[in-house]
């Protein structure tokens, strides 16, 4: 498993690279208007590093996927599936690295963000007595069914920050399933695309209203995006283990 988790590393380490030199640039840049207290820099810099944060992520299950596509439909990685492994080790190696990547870029731009923030704060006392003044209010606020509005605290958005990854990991690993029943079930028939597509929706969409249904009673916010998030991640257990037993039985490469 390890070695498989290596190799699936190696297909996507200059996508990572590439993401973290222009995350330095742009990190530089932010602590140059910090320093100089220039808003124009400070300003394209913040835009810069949160385009960074989320496209990165993105970017990282978008190749994951298109990955595993490639594997299935060319000669790329044949002799992959020639290997004496089965085909939950093998896609499990490729849900582990994607997940351990995804997880691992979240929590450095999550931590760089929060970083960041305190610099900025430091530095200008008005924003942070302005921050404070946001959540005061907010914290006196409640919705019409009881439900609390979010303390924009360092805890909350890690919490958010935990809800956003496992929805796009359940997304990533539902669209592997979409791709392999492309390819090991509707291969050569007509409107395959199309179908597959069809699947991907309608199990994104239950998966959705099930997260729904399972947190409507739940009075807290930050409490309903925790359960949200575990839901969402044995959602992608699920779709790992439907797709690799389709893998195991139908595909032929």
């Amino acid at each position: 498993m390890l070695k498989l988790m290596k190799y699936e590393f190696r297909k996507t380490w200059f996508t990572k690279l590439i993401l973290l030199g222009v995350t330095a640039v742009a990190e530089i840049l932010f602590l140059f208007g910090l320093y100089l207290e220039n808003e124009n820099t400070l300003g394209t810099s913040v835009f810069l590093l949160t385009i960074l944060a989320i496209g990165g992520v993105l970017v990282i299950g978008l190749q994951s996927v298109i990955t595993l596509h490639q594997d299935m439909n060319t000669r790329q990685s044949y002799m992959l599936f020639m290997t004496p492994n089965s085909s939950y080790v093998i896609l499990g190696a490729k849900v582990l690295e994607f997940g351990l990547s995804v997880a691992v870029t979240g929590a450095f731009f999550f931590a760089l963000g929060t970083l960041d923030i305190t610099l900025l704060f430091a530095k200008s006392g008005e924003l942070n007595q302005l921050w404070n003044m946001i959540q005061d209010f907010l914290s006196r606020i409640t919705l019409a069914n009881g439900t609390s509005i979010l303390n924009l605290n360092t805890q909350t958005m890690a919490i958010v920050t935990f809800n956003m990854l496992c929805a796009w990991i359940n997304m990533v690993t539902t669209a592997y399933l979409a791709v392999t029943v492309s390819a090991a079930l509707l291969n050569g028939k007509r409107f395959n695309g199309l179908l597959s597509f069809i699947l991907f929706l309608a199990i994104s969409w239950a998966s959705g209203w099930l997260e729904q249904i399972a947190t409507q009673q739940i009075p807290s916010v930050e409490t309903s995006m925790l359960v949200q998030g575990g839901i969402a991640l044995l959602t992608a257990a699920v779709m790992y283990v439907a797709t690799a037993q389709i893998m195991e039985k139908k595909l032929s490469v």
